[in-house]
């Protein structure tokens, strides 16, 4: 075993290197019949009657959305403060503000309750993240929104494949978006994708992906473009290309190998570790998700992941809190959030993580207790 063991990485064949260069033959590399196919798989793939709309990264699929629901200046959106910082720069790229919420400190998705009570007149949608590819907690978001007439925006940048009560998530749902970035489940290099069954809002994104030109996705996907039309909203270059579709798609026909492979890694942490009285698992029903990432609780976490580091292998914390940060900074106290940010440990948890590596992993965690 030489090197790091490395955190997370992509694993790609030589069928996405093939289906790459078939679409640098045909030399038509922008947004075409490959995306359309692409959208077509998915939406089959997760037995939903819902929209797909793929752009060029979760991010885009996020700040999409909220703009097509003319959220801007002077409104809110809740969202967990646990999250990347994706998700609060696609709220404030629109000109809203990201109000963050706790977390609950098993599942570390939104804490319903104390979002309930930072709605305010100004409180246009939920944005809930699903930690960790989970989807444990959803439903107590739906029903605030119902309540409060919210729109629900799902940052499932993590979850593509997952499950929830035996359902995919994308199924069923308000507005969802994925992400297909290089460590995803799967990936199409970036790209993200955007479910709903809101006509209006389908026909706004599809629009405003490609500038905002109307009807151009049409277009799009039968090798034209369109020279006379009309642009009535505000749009953006937020398309995704053939050549992130062809990956995207050999991808999808391998994801239940995916699955199986992470979800191994998954239960041989959790075989191993259980024993250990300084480490906590997090609330998930696992055996329905496909751990993007692998996040445990741990006592000493800085030192155990330095020590960590020292032995060569890659670990991470998933996610400094966004009320920390510079732009987003609050006065309000994030007791939980804060607590569990300095507990969070990520292992390494790839589909090419071999059980030698992984076994070195194990050991040396159970080593760092020993001591």
């Amino acid at each position: 075993m030489n090197g790091k063991i490395r955190l997370s990485k992509s694993s790609i064949g030589i069928a996405e290197k093939e289906a790459v260069l078939k679409v640098l033959d045909k030399e038509f590399l922008g947004m075409g019949e490959e995306v359309q196919k692409f959208e077509e798989e998915i939406r089959n793939y997760l037995c939903t009657d819902m929209e797909v709309v793929c752009v060029n990264t979760g991010t885009s699929a996020l700040h999409l959305s909220l703009s097509a629901l003319d959220i801007g200046v002077g409104d809110e959106v809740l969202v967990p403060s646990l999250t990347y910082v994706a998700s609060y720069q696609a709220i404030s790229a629109t000109g809203a503000k990201p109000i963050s919420c706790e977390i609950d400190v098993k599942t570390l998705f939104l804490d319903v309750n104390d979002a309930r009570q930072k709605i305010t007149k100004n409180t246009k949608a939920i944005m809930p993240v699903h930690y960790a590819s989970s989807s444990v907690g959803i439903e107590k978001v739906y029903q605030l929104a119902k309540e409060f007439n919210l729109r629900v925006i799902e940052d499932a940048a993590q979850a593509f494949g997952c499950k929830h009560d035996n359902a995919f998530v994308g199924k069923y749902g308000d507005i969802i978006c994925f992400s297909f970035d290089g460590i995803k489940n799967i990936t199409s290099g970036e790209g993200g994708a955007i479910l709903s069954n809101d006509n209006t809002f389908i026909h706004r994104i599809k629009d405003a992906r490609l500038l905002g030109v109307e009807k151009d996705t049409e277009k799009r996907y039968n090798k034209e473009r369109s020279w006379d039309f009309d642009v009535s909203h505000q749009g953006f270059r937020y398309h995704m290309s053939n050549i992130m579709a062809a990956i995207g798609r050999e991808q999808l026909s391998r994801i239940e190998e995916f699955r199986i492979k992470r979800q191994k890694i998954v239960q041989t942490y959790l075989k191993n570790l259980q024993s250990l009285n300084e480490v906590q698992f997090l609330d998930f029903k696992y055996e329905e998700i496909i751990s993007h990432i692998f996040v445990i609780k741990v006592t000493d976490r800085d030192k155990l992941r330095a020590y960590l580091l020292k032995n060569d292998i890659e670990c991470g914390v998933h996610y400094k809190p966004n009320h920390l940060l510079s732009k987003y900074k609050v006065e309000n106290s994030f007791f939980k959030t804060e607590k569990v940010y300095e507990e969070i440990l990520t292992l390494p948890c790839h589909v090419d993580l071999s059980r030698e590596e992984q076994q070195k992993v194990i050991h040396v965690i159970k080593k760092f207790y020993a001591k």
